[in-house]
C-alpha cells in the first residue's frame, strides 16, 4: 500500500493568465498583471508571487530559485504565465553573454 498520490497529467485549459514584468534595478523590481481569469484567484497568485520576488533583482541567485517556485505555483493553480525579464533579445541574457576578447 502506498501513502502518496500518483502524479497525473492534466490536459485542462488554464484558468487564467498572468504576466510577470521586471520593472528595473530600483525596488520594487517586479509587477504582476492578470490578463484574464478569476480576479480573486489572480490577486492571490499576485500576492504570493510578489512575496517571493519583490526585493530580488533578476540577476540575484535567489531569483532563479524563486522563479521556479512561482512556476510550480502557477502550474498547480493552472495559471499560464509569461515572464518579461527586460532583455531586448536572447543575446543580452546573462547566460548567453560572450566572453571578452582582447583588442588587437
Amino acid at each position: 500500500m502506498t501513502n502518496y498520490a500518483e502524479a497525473t497529467t492534466l490536459n485542462e485549459p488554464p484558468r487564467g493568465h498572468a504576466r510577470i514584468v521586471y520593472l528595473g534595478p530600483a525596488s520594487p523590481h517586479w509587477e504582476v498583471y492578470g490578463d484574464y481569469g478569476d480576479q480573486n484567484m489572480l490577486e492571490e497568485f499576485r500576492a504570493r508571487t510578489l512575496a517571493r520576488l519583490i526585493l530580488l533583482p533578476r540577476n540575484d541567485p535567489q531569483f532563479r530559485r524563486n522563479q521556479e517556485r512561482v512556476n510550480k505555483d502557477a502550474e498547480r493553480e493552472r495559471i499560464s504565465i509569461e515572464w518579461e525579464l527586460g532583455y531586448a533579445n536572447a543575446a543580452e541574457a546573462p547566460a548567453a553573454a560572450p566572453a571578452a576578447t582582447p583588442a588587437e
